[in-house]
Order: C-alpha cells, then sequence, then structure tokens
C-alpha cells in the first residue's frame, strides 16, 4: 500500500496558502485522483459588510457526479447540462451531468450574516489524471456580491489575484483508487 504522506502534505500547505489567498476555500484543497471528493466550501465573510444571501458553484470539466447536500434554511438548485466529454459510471454512459450548484438563504432570517462563516457542500469524483481543479463561486450579498472567479494563466499560485476561484489539487496516487459513495 503506499503511502498517503504526501497527499496530507501538499493538503497542507495548499490550505494555507488559499486561506492567506481567498475568502471562498476549500476544507480539503488536495485530493487523490479519480476518488470520491466532499467538497466543502468555507465562506469567511459577506460582501462589503453585507450578509451572504446566495453561493453558486460552477462544477468544473473533469468533476463528476456532483451530488450537494442540502441546507436548512437554504434553497438548494442544480443545472445540468451536456457533457463535452461523456463518461461511464457502474456501467452506464453519463452523456449529462451538475455543472453548477446552487444555494438561496429563504429570506434575511437564513442568510449568512457577514460576522459568521459557514461551509456549503457537495460531493462527487475527481478526475483520473491529476491536476488543478479550479471551482469558480459567486457569492451574492443583500446588496453586493463577489465572483471568486479568477485563476492563474499557469500554475497554481493565486498571488496577485483579488478574486482567486478556489483551488483544488488532484493528486495521481499511482494506483487506481476506490470509488465510494
Amino acid at each position: 500500500m503506499k503511502s498517503v504522506t504526501p497527499i496530507f502534505a501538499a493538503c497542507a500547505v495548499l490550505l494555507a496558502a488559499s486561506a492567506a489567498q481567498s475568502h471562498v476555500v476549500l476544507q480539503d484543497a488536495a485530493a487523490a485522483a479519480g476518488a470520491s471528493y466532499r467538497a466543502a466550501f468555507r465562506v469567511g465573510h459577506g460582501c462589503e459588510g453585507a450578509a451572504t444571501t446566495g453561493i453558486r458553484v460552477r462544477i468544473p470539466e473533469g468533476f463528476q457526479g456532483t451530488k450537494p447536500m442540502p441546507k436548512p434554511g437554504w434553497t438548494l438548485t442544480t443545472t445540468s447540462a451536456r457533457l463535452a466529454k461523456p463518461y461511464d459510471s457502474h456501467g452506464k454512459t453519463i452523456t449529462e451531468d451538475v455543472v453548477e450548484v446552487s444555494w438561496t438563504a429563504n429570506g434575511k432570517d437564513n442568510a449568512l450574516p457577514e460576522a459568521w462563516y459557514d461551509e456549503f457542500v457537495l460531493r462527487g469524483t475527481t478526475p483520473a489524471q491529476g491536476g488543478p481543479l479550479w471551482f469558480k463561486v459567486l457569492q451574492t450579498c443583500e446588496n453586493a456580491q463577489n465572483d471568486w472567479s479568477q485563476t492563474p494563466s499557469s500554475g497554481t499560485s493565486t498571488k496577485g489575484l483579488k478574486a482567486p476561484a478556489a483551488l483544488l489539487e488532484v493528486i495521481d496516487s499511482g494506483a487506481s483508487a476506490a470509488h465510494a459513495h
């Protein structure tokens, strides 16, 4: 069995780097290729002092089988689209998949106050090949929004980006990962 220590080391480094640069970050910033992954998007503040009323996550190409977690007090919606590259899941060819997940607060009482943080969660399967995967997140507030969608032209450094997308570093495991639900 291969050691997973390099994956955990990469997670720690990437998480520290992302937290310093971005305000919507993934709890776990690295994951094995071809594995089930729980994406917890941490929202650390509102928009210019206003409470967060909506979060929309655009699912990057290659992230498969997205299933969002409902959040009490929030309306959950998904948008599906035809895939440019179909994939196989349990012997079935998947030609359409979730490309966007949105959570919208059901009124002011359910909005996320500026002084608090929360997480918005979904799961899916990472691509079979390693590399950076960027989740673009639109944070809507009472009277403003933050579009966390900037990505570097190359590499994974978000230095100099004012509103970087949430980065997941997919790491080749050297062996086929177990598929879990």
